[in-house]
């Protein structure tokens, strides 16, 4: 090992920042952080292009820590290298209101590029983020404007590489060919339950080989120059992503607990922190010390960084003046920009015979893709049931970025993940489809998704026991009650073509956050605009659709319903039949289409109450998947339409029928809370 003591003083220095942080917590984990410094300071000191002071520069290399549980490694290095991050954050680290959670998490700490913290995540996060670097860069580059040209970097665990997720994203990485993905293995053999041996035996390097990737180590992770080569090496090849294997020692200097699983997730406690001062030779007894000399040296980051901020945007200004529509589109792109209003939408189901709304989103997926060109998406190997294909936009694939429609394969998992790492890139709005039923396979991703707020649209179809003849392992039941529990998460379930349409608009609109188009297999009726309410007024969650008295003049019969029936998706129509059955029998009732809880939650009290009026409380919910959570807005008076058992391999119209999901059943339900039993 050649390491300078200057360069091993800079290690130790952020060794004992991340050891002291977590002692000072009485929380967290030193052992990654102090195996994984020499590696990450090779990185970060001789060749991450970032500059602190604008941590959302468009072209930096980005720095996935995907060991998330090594958090107080991140930390330190921002800290050093000049983020706003200040030393007092580090010192309350995994404490309340700073900066320095438990696990990276994104939007909160500056220079933290996603949350990382399950493992896998960030890996396949990375993939995605490579992936729009050079989507990115097909769609605008032009020869001599290298304007969107910058690496992918990722330090991940043995806890990574055996997550399933991975291995997905890997997969696809090497199938793509992202040359500009480097991932550093910090190969330590040591997860929690000791020695990866146990259970963990495979070859990585042949397996990633196999992935098509290339593969440099092992080798050993405390030698700068050895860990520098093999990113030199790395980044020199345009085609193969790159696999570092860096061997390391967990918890490397403590005498007592080194290559240990006692030192991943605990402090090393102050007997042995004194201990690894000496075994290290770092002279500084009080704990946050930072040498003056390692302090002006880290600085020095940040000039660097201006510099190549500034270089990159006088190349940014000369491109404007040669390409100015391609400037504009992404700049608009990179802003996260879509059109106030979207053209061809509102008559293109006008004439239209019964259409599912998944052909429905398919019409309105193409219509959109001419406007809004940062679009771009795919599916889990079922974009022909799906029907997300962009037309007429091109397909990526090996090595070639130019199109924008995205092949993910049989890998739901990955693809969510990517597409956050997508989203969270910028530039690109990304969207990812499979059946309902398999949002099981991506949950994680999506649960992170809404957790860092990012603009993925999911698209799943297939949306309930109408599906068919697949039977009880493809029809949903518990899916959509389970994903409107997720905090931050949008789920619309659009009753006909006319709401699929402006589902697809609010999650355009949508900048905060990720959204679930629920859209059905089988054809449903275009409802008839000319008499009933815009389908518009979908974005605002829930609307009456029709109401007893209520013609297309709008005058009110004056007779206040007696019963409201809430449904969504494909029970609209069995809830407007149901409707007109009870106002034939001189029962006033009120149909309300209610595709979104969330959005419906977000309008003013007012609204929601002239809606669905409290002192109604003869109410009715029509929805074929789980009743459970439909009390919310039927309450304890209430009734509730749909399923308590999983369904059943039949045609979709037998099932409605067996498992009584029909406007007769909601008629008699009705019909007994009006009358009051």
């Amino acid at each position: 090992m050649s390491n300078s003591s200057f360069d091993q003083l800079a290690v130790n220095t952020i060794r004992f920042l991340s050891v002291d942080a977590v002692q000072q917590a009485r929380s967290g984990h030193p052992g990654a952080p102090m195996g994984a410094a020499p590696m990450a300071y090779a990185l970060w000191d001789r060749f991450l292009k970032h500059n602190p002071a604008d941590p959302q520069w468009p072209d930096r290399d980005r720095f996935v820590l995907s060991a998330g549980h090594a958090s107080a490694l991140l930390y330190s290095l921002l800290h050093l290298t000049g983020y706003d991050l200040p030393l007092d954050e580090l010192r309350r680290f995994r404490q309340w209101g700073s900066k320095t959670p438990g696990h990276p998490e994104y939007g909160l700490t500056p220079g933290v590029e996603v949350t990382t913290g399950p493992l896998g995540q960030g890996f396949a996060n990375a993939v995605g983020m490579a992936l729009a670097e050079r989507w990115l860069a097909a769609q605008f580059n032009r020869p001599g404007y290298e304007i969107i040209d910058h690496h992918t970097y990722v330090l991940a665990s043995d806890g990574d590489l055996q997550e399933g997720v991975a291995a997905e994203a890997a997969s696809l990485a090497g199938t793509l060919q992202l040359g500009k993905l480097i991932v550093l293995y910090d190969d330590n053999g040591i997860s929690i339950e000791g020695d990866t041996d146990i259970a963990f035996l495979e070859d990585v390097p042949r397996r990633f080989a196999a992935y098509g990737w290339q593969v440099s180590g092992p080798l050993d992770g405390q030698d700068l120059d050895a860990v520098a080569g093999a990113i030199e090496q790395a980044r020199a090849e345009p085609h193969r992503p790159s696999l570092i294997v860096c061997r390391t020692v967990i918890g490397e200097g403590s005498p007592n607990k080194a290559g240990t699983a006692g030192v991943h997730g605990a402090p090393l406690g102050d007997d042995e922190i004194a201990l690894t001062r000496q075994a290290l030779g770092w002279p500084y007894a009080e704990p946050f010390a930072v040498p003056p000399e390692v302090a002006a040296h880290f600085g020095e980051a940040a000039e660097r960084g201006r510099q190549r901020q500034a270089d990159w945007q006088t190349a940014r200004d000369a491109y404007a003046q040669a390409f100015p529509d391609e400037s504009r589109t992404l700049q608009e792109a990179l802003d996260g920009r879509t059109p106030e209003s979207l053209d061809g939408l509102a008559d293109l189901f006008a004439e239209t015979a019964a259409i599912s709304t998944r052909e429905a989103s398919g019409r309105v997926l193409n219509v959109l893709s001419g406007q809004v060109p940062a679009l771009m998406g795919g599916s889990a190997d079922l974009a022909p049931s799906t029907l997300t294909i962009l037309n007429d936009a091109g397909h990526i694939g090996p090595g070639d970025f130019a199109g924008r429609n995205l092949h993910f394969g049989v890998r739901e998992h990955a693809m969510g993940a990517v597409c956050n790492g997508i989203a969270a890139h910028g530039g690109a709005i990304p969207y990812a489809s499979t059946f309902l039923i398999f949002s099981d396979y991506l949950r994680p991703a999506l649960r992170l998704s809404a957790l860092m707020r990012q603009r993925v649209i999911y698209v799943f179809t297939h949306d309930s026991i109408g599906l068919g003849e697949d039977g009880p392992t493809h029809q949903p039941i518990e899916h959509l009650m389970s994903l409107r529990e997720m905090p931050g998460l949008v789920v619309i379930r659009p009753a006909d073509a006319t709401e699929t349409a402006a589902a697809w608009q609010s999650a355009l609109q949508r900048r905060d956050g990720p959204t679930a188009i629920a859209l059905s297999r089988q054809n449903l009726p275009v409802l008839d605009r000319r008499e009933l309410p815009a389908a518009a007024e979908a974005a605002k969650g829930a609307y009456i659709l029709w109401e007893s008295g209520l013609r297309e003049s709008g005058r009110e019969s004056g007779r206040p319903p007696e019963v409201i029936i809430i449904a969504t998706g494909s029970e609209v129509p069995i809830a407007l039949e149901a409707g007109k059955t009870l106002d034939a029998e001189g029962i006033s009732a009120r149909v309300v289409s209610m595709p979104s809880w969330e959005l419906f939650e977000a309008q003013p009290p007012g609204y929601r109450d002239a809606v669905l009026p409290p002192e109604i409380r003869a109410r009715v919910s029509v929805e074929a998947g789980a009743v459970n959570g439909w009390a919310r807005y039927v309450g304890l008076d209430g009734a509730s339409v749909g399923m308590t058992t999983f369904g059943a391999s039949a045609p979709g119209a037998v099932l409605y029928e067996q498992f009584d999901i029909t406007a007769a059943r909601v008629v008699r339900e009705a019909r007994r809370l009006a009358r009051g039993g």
